[in-house]
Parts: structure tokens; C-alpha cells; sequence
């Protein structure tokens, strides 16, 4: 393919559309033609190790590919891959005869939608990431699974490319700092391999390697029609793409923290695991998080060698070492606490729970999702009937000891916990203060109160929208009132109210955390 093709696809008279103006955007490994209703994307002919595009036969099978695969994620965007005819000087798109090259067909849309954009512009909000949350789950739950004869996956492959990067990355540093850094980081990187080595041979055994999107980041995903679209996942190598669910979806919350959204990337991923219920995916989800940073790291360096501005240079030097420094925070010892939250429904808990999220990289538990993922959804939405089916006393208990065992979890692969449930009984608080002792942390309840006409102006607005996952009533509300145990002197001790309707009180809630856990 040379140059004289590119030319001359832009003249927009070859196009079967209305095309005013042809604009071209070069990447190292295609050219973008964009006509301002489609978009035609052309590989190159090259071939970088990692992808191969050298044939026509290769990149007619890619551009098939990268149809296929991004069909999972999206409608209507990528359309179909069309054979080039004619010559360099005179092609036809479609058309008879032999091909020269192939191009794929996608829809356009305006590149402020990208949400790297959008972030840009300071719009990205809470809903955009709660989308992304919910279609990266959705996906990577009907996804196939890699068969367990295939060696991708394995732990062996998954620790290939992270010694790799310190091989590639050390011959391009030559400040004695930074090599003491990536000294350091890979002898991170080898006692965490062995620590998690049974963690990432279960993941394999357990049906976690699957084919992933593989370049999730905020690049990759678009406001279209008014709604967030994943796109442009990894076509060209099946290593980059069949891995695990947890490396998948820690390249978003690297990609977050990088552009200094940590709230966004705590909400991302509490929001991601109360979709899909992997909380094992904690204990790797660091070790993932710094591999992404360095590849990250690795690609900025690259550059130098082409570079020749000294202001240019310290520039993809400073990008290289925030990258590196980020990889570094994901091997700090954290701080952890168990909380729980205590209130009747509707109270505000859950909100209450998603700002220690938020600010303090909790991991939320919440009873009403939990239950649900025990025992499906209850049967009957009959007034009064919540004491029975998945809300009887015998589900109630199942759920809370689920709650429980997941905390000590995570607890243990280093994270703090909030347990979103109502925790009304002091059996309930006693049970999760033995989690918080067992696994050595500080415990909190946080005891949740509002006037009875907020709670039941937030339960009228929850029951209306119809997305919540709690299944309770105003009669069920007036029912836990009656019920409710007090907090013993000893719990009480161990407390902290919230007004959850007073930004203020959640304000000092998390303002007297961190000064209990100054590193957190």
C-alpha cells in the first residue's frame, strides 16, 4: 500500500455517500479515512512482532476480525469489510476484479464523544462509569471462556509479559534513580507472582481467562446516541486479548488513577464487582494495575528513540516516570477497616457506603445485591410478604454470613470493606465484629439516621425509578423501626451517627476515618 492509494481515496467522489471533505488520521498501524458520515480504516503493511500485517490475505483476515470482535460490544458502529479494486491511482471501493486492498466500514461519530474528551472537558460524571461498569461486566460475563488446554492464561503466561516489560524497559533508563525504581518494582512484581501463584492458576482452572476487550481505557469508549459505547478492543493478537477479566477491567482503573480520578476508579471497580460478584479478582487486581502502568510506561519510552528535542525528550521522561510512579503506589502496604452501616431501608446506607468508596477505596458489600445472588429474585411483590421467600429468617442469615466470609476476603487481599446492610440486630453487628478482629482492623458502625418523611420520600423516588435491588416497602420500613436493637455501651464506642441527608455529617464521617488511618 502506498501513499498514492491514500491520496487518492480522498476524493470524495469515489464514495456511494455524500462526502464533502475526506480527512485522514495516521496511526503506526492504519489510516483512518473519515468522510463525515463513515469511516474507512486501512492496515498498514507492517509488522511489529506483537501484529503481522504484511499480506493481504493478513490484513483482509484482521479487518474481519476487528468486525467480529467489536460487534460484541456495539450496534451499528462497524459495519462491514469492503474490498478495494481498481489501482493505487484509481481505486473503486467495492466493485469487481482483483482486490488490492480492503478496508473496514464503521459508522462516525464526533471525536468530542470520545470519553478521553469528554474527561478533557471536566464532563465525565458518575453515570458514565456506572455504564462503563455494567456493559464491561455484562460483557465479560457472556464472553467465552479460553479452553483449558489452550496455554494462554496460565500463570506462566501471565507472568511472560510482565518480566518483559523490566527486559525492554531497563536499556532505555539511564538515571541511576529511575533503575533502582524498576529494581525495585520487579522485585514486586517476582514475590507477588509467587504469593498469587495459586490465585492465578485458580483463575484459569475457575473459567476467569476469557476473550477480553484487551485496551480498555478511556480512548476506547465513546458518548454515542447518548449512551457510553466500548469500542476498538484488540484484534491482531490473541495473547493481548485472552486474559483474564480482572487484567481487562484494572486497565480502566489504571487509566482513571492516571488521569487522577481516583474516586471514579473506586466507584468503577466497587460498581464492576457488585455486578458481577468476583471479589476475588482483589488479590490480583493490584498486581494487574502496575503491569498495565509499565506497559504504559514501556510505550512512552519507546518514543525517545525518535526524538530529538531536549524539551521533548524530558517530557517522555516525565511521562514514563508517572507511569512508573504509579505502578510503585499499587505495591504500598494499605490501610484497611471493616464499617458497617446500620439503619432501616432507605435511610440513605448505600449512599453513605459508595462515599467511603469513593473517597476512601472501600469495597462496598450490599445485602440487597448479595441476597439476590444467592437465591434469585423474590417470587411475589405482595405487601407484607418480604418475611418470606429469599427475606426469610433462614435467607436473611445465609445472606449475612455471605456478607461476612467476603469481607474477611477482601479484607485479607488488602482492601477496606463497607457492609451496606441494615444490621438492625446485635447478632448481625457482633458476627461482622468478629470478621473485623479475626483479620486485625479497625471496626466502625456507622449508625445512618433521617427524618421519617426523607426516608419516605427517598423510598417513593426508589420504588419509581425501578432500579434499585432492595425489595422494600414502606410497611417493611415501619416494621424494622419496631424491631431495631440498640447499640450496646460497647458498640457505641465504636460508632459514628450520620445525618444521611446532610452532606456535612458524611463530610466529617470520612474526615474521622482518615485521621484513625492517616495512610489510607
Amino acid at each position: 500500500m502506498s501513499q498514492t492509494l491514500i491520496a487518492a481515496l480522498q476524493n470524495p467522489a469515489l464514495y456511494p455517500h455524500a462526502v464533502e471533505q475526506v480527512r485522514v488520521i495516521e496511526t503506526h498501524i492504519s489510516w483512518v479515512l473519515l468522510t463525515g458520515t463513515y469511516v474507512y480504516k486501512i492496515k498498514k503493511p507492517v509488522n511489529f512482532g506483537f501484529l503481522d500485517f504484511t499480506s493481504l490475505e493478513a490484513r483482509k483476515h484482521f479487518c474481519e476480525e476487528e468486525l467480529r470482535l467489536n460487534q460484541r460490544l456495539t450496534e451499528g458502529l462497524y459495519l462491514e469489510v469492503l474490498p478495494i479494486t481498481g489501482s493505487e491511482s484509481e481505486p473503486h471501493i467495492g466493485g469487481d476484479g482483483p482486490v488490492i486492498e480492503y478496508a473496514l466500514k464503521c459508522r462516525e461519530f464526533p471525536q468530542t464523544g470520545l470519553l478521553s474528551e469528554v474527561q478533557a472537558r471536566g464532563e465525565l460524571h458518575a453515570a458514565h462509569i456506572d455504564a462503563l461498569a455494567r456493559q464491561i461486566a455484562e460483557f465479560h460475563r457472556m464472553t467465552p471462556q479460553v479452553p483449558q488446554d489452550n496455554p494462554l492464561g496460565t500463570a506462566e503466561a501471565v507472568m511472560a509479559p510482565v518480566r518483559q516489560n523490566f527486559e525492554q524497559i531497563r536499556p532505555l533508563l539511564g538515571e541511576k534513580a529511575d533503575l533502582l525504581q524498576l529494581d525495585a518494582l520487579e522485585a514486586w512484581a517476582e514475590s507477588s507472582y509467587e504469593r498469587l501463584l495459586p490465585v492465578l492458576q485458580a483463575r484459569k482452572a475457575n473459567g476467569f481467562i476469557r476473550e477480553c476487550h484487551g485496551d480498555i481505557h478511556l480512548g476506547n469508549a465513546a458518548l454515542i446516541d447518548g449512551k457510553v459505547v466500548l469500542f476498538d478492543c484488540i484484534e491482531f493478537n490473541e495473547p493481548f486479548r485472552f486474559t483474564d477479566v480482572c487484567a481487562d477491567f484494572a486497565f480502566l482503573a489504571m487509566d482513571l488513577e492516571d488521569r487522577g480520578l481516583k474516586c471514579h476508579a473506586r466507584r468503577f471497580v466497587s460498581q464492576y464487582l457488585e455486578c458481577t460478584g468476583d471479589y476475588q479478582s482483589l488479590e490480583i487486581l493490584n498486581f494487574y494495575k502496575a503491569y498495565r502502568a509499565l506497559v504504559r510506561a514501556k510505550i512512552a519510552l519507546f518514543s525517545l528513540a525518535h526524538q530529538h528535542d531536549a524539551v521533548q525528550k524530558a517530557a517522555t521522561l516525565r511521562q514514563y516516570r508517572n507511569y512508573a510512579n504509579l505502578a510503585e503506589s499499587y505495591s504500598a502496604i494499605p490501610s484497611r477497616f471493616l464499617a458497617l452501616t446500620m439503619g432501616v431501608s432507605a435511610v440513605g446506607k448505600s449512599s453513605v457506603a459508595l462515599r467511603l468508596v469513593e473517597a476512601l477505596g472501600a469495597i462496598r458489600l450490599r445485602s440487597d445485591v448479595e441476597r439476590k445472588r444467592l437465591f434469585g429474585e423474590q417470587q411475589t411483590n405482595q405487601q407484607g410478604a418480604l418475611a418470606t421467600g429469599i427475606y426469610s429468617a433462614e435467607a436473611s442469615a445465609a445472606t449475612y454470613e455471605r456478607l461476612n466470609g467476603l469481607a474477611g476476603d477482601i479484607l485479607r487481599a488488602g482492601y477496606p470493606v463497607v457492609l451496606d446492610a441494615t444490621f438492625l440486630k446485635h447478632t448481625q453487628r457482633l458476627a461482622a465484629r468478629q470478621v473485623a478482629d479475626a483479620t486485625g482492623v479497625p471496626y466502625l458502625i456507622i449508625d445512618c439516621q433521617a427524618p421519617d418523611s426523607v426516608i419516605a420520600g427517598w423510598l417513593a423516588q426508589r420504588q419509581a425509578s425501578g432500579g434499585d435491588p432492595s425489595d422494600a416497602t414502606l410497611a417493611v420500613v415501619q416494621s424494622q423501626q419496631a424491631e431495631r436493637e440498640a447499640l450496646d455501651s460497647d458498640e457505641q464506642a465504636r460508632s459514628k451517627r450520620v445525618d444521611t441527608q446532610d452532606s456535612a455529617s458524611l463530610d466529617a464521617l470520612v474526615e474521622s476515618i482518615r485521621q484513625r488511618l492517616p495512610g489510607i
